[in-house]
């Protein structure tokens, strides 16, 4: 899977040359902006949209402020933006997940269609989901964890942000091809699990990374594998962490999360491509970059809105798979 995308189509490469975005629209935007992050303060999506609205507010010469609205598994934030007015104002920064995963997940109280009811601008970020332990913990590679998981069925247990969450899936997926039992331990979010594992109340995690790498940087977390069919080589403290390609070839795992900027169905299409001129100039930036890639992300843009549409309808059907594979529901 693709790792980083050029910006495509017109983005801007560098700030000084943004604000000319806002003005060329003259009245749009016209007042202070909202993203709404559909997860409690603290976890990688907020990190994200936080860098995001920073630097947004200084292209689009409007303040850009953050609104949590967490809950059901990211399904409350998501509601509230797809209600919001249709004039762009409003936007939602989406995990995976709630674009792709959700609908089948929660398959009778799903209160929107992501499809129908929210409009694609454009992806964001995308990072690797990683297996981590505590750093006192016996385990010390990948292998080390199979073999205890084969040996005592049942006996380990992973903590996750969530049920059908993209760490819950890849537990799946691992259990599913090397035919071990790991019990499953979901979280109202991955801070409260990641405090777990350092309590030593959990053996293991499978979770995006930008959270846990203070930590990691300390050495109170040891990362045995990434989840991605390669190597994370943009992190310094991840380049030698083995991925799916190494620990299980064939199994065909490649397991990445990604985020995306969408806003409510019906917003204009010229302020839709100003929304995507604008916030494709702030993640396709070096800057940007450097903030995001030591913490184990990095940005991956879309060459227009149709394309980001194009990829979710692809995404949907991978996800899918991935949740009936799983055999999680949330109703």
């Amino acid at each position: 899977m693709l790792i980083r995308r050029r910006a495509l189509l017109g983005a801007t490469a560098t700030f000084p040359f943004a604000p000319a975005v806002a003005r060329a629209q003259g009245t749009f935007p016209s007042r202070t902006m909202r993203i709404v992050v559909p997860y409690a303060p603290g976890g990688s999506v907020d990190l994200t949209g936080r860098l995001i609205a920073e630097k947004l507010q200084g292209v689009l010469g409007q303040s850009v402020v953050v609104d949590n609205r967490g809950g059901a598994g990211g399904n409350l934030g998501a509601s509230e933006a797809a209600r919001s007015e249709k004039d762009g104002h409003t936007l939602l920064l989406a995990s995976a997940s709630i674009l792709a995963a959700n609908k089948f997940l929660y398959r009778k109280s799903m209160p929107i269609d992501p499809i129908k009811d929210l409009a694609p601008i454009t992806r964001v970020t995308t990072g690797t989901v990683f297996m981590t332990v505590n750093a006192k913990s016996p385990y010390r590679t990948f292998q080390d964890v199979i073999a205890a998981a084969k040996k005592d069925p049942g006996k380990l247990t992973m903590g996750s942000s969530g049920t059908g969450t993209v760490s819950h899936l890849t537990l799946a997926k691992v259990c599913k091809v090397t035919g071990t039992d790991i019990t499953h331990v979901p979280y109202r979010g991955g801070a409260p699990a990641l405090q777990d594992l350092l309590a030593g109340n959990i053996d293991m995690m499978f979770d995006v990374i930008p959270l846990a790498m203070p930590q990691v940087r300390e050495g109170l977390v040891r990362v045995l594998a990434a989840a991605s069919a390669d190597r994370v080589t943009y992190a310094p403290e991840l380049k030698d962490v083995p991925g799916m390609k190494e620990l299980l070839p064939g199994s065909n795992i490649d397991m990445q999360s990604w985020y995306g900027m969408v806003a409510p169905a019906g917003v204009p299409a010229d302020r839709l491509a100003t929304l995507h001129k604008a916030i494709t100039g702030v993640v396709d930036s070096d800057d940007f970059r450097a903030r995001m890639e030591p913490n184990g992300f990095t940005s991956v843009v879309d060459p227009s809105p149709a394309a980001f549409g194009t990829y979710l309808l692809a995404q949907e059907q991978l996800w899918k798979g991935l949740v009936e594979e799983s055999g999680a529901s949330l109703d």
